[in-house]
């Protein structure tokens, strides 16, 4: 493709939510933290090596029968979600990154194994809940 010599319309999106395919023979349930796999597909969030953060689900998505993509999920993207705790965590702990449990809950780097981060503690809540924001991990793609 050559540079531009007239004026382009450019496409635009906000980026807050994307319409994500689905990996084969998973569910994503509206509210979950999701991640694409190896593949680039949605998956459940978890605590598995080679998943990248993709963000919360807003949909229920149902590919258990489905090929690769046959369905898809909306997810959004950015934003501060209260999040559940598999440790216990402090008002010292604002600040710090934290990685995926499963689908819906997270931890501090020290009680996962393999670090899938998730985002960052902004708002303590009590010693198993906190607010997380999403943007920085989901901006920070597979090749980090």
């Amino acid at each position: 493709m050559a540079a531009l010599s007239a004026d382009k319309k450019s496409e635009y999106k906000e980026g807050v939510e994307a319409n994500l395919p689905v990996d084969d023979g998973d569910i994503i349930f509206a509210g979950a933290l999701a991640a694409f796999n190896a593949d680039g597909y949605l998956v459940p969030g978890s605590d598995t090596s080679g998943l990248v953060f993709a963000g919360v689900s807003l949909d229920y998505a149902n590919n258990s029968a489905g090929a690769d993509g046959a369905v898809s999920a909306r997810v959004r993207r950015k934003g501060v979600y209260k999040m559940a705790f598999s440790g216990s965590i402090s008002q010292a702990n604002v600040g710090n990154k934290v990685f995926l449990v499963d689908d819906q809950t997270v931890g501090l780097a020290a009680t996962t194994t393999n670090d899938i981060f998730c985002g960052v503690i902004v708002e303590y809540i009590d010693s198993t809940h906190a607010y997380v924001d999403i943007e920085p991990a989901v901006n920070l793609g597979r090749n980090a």
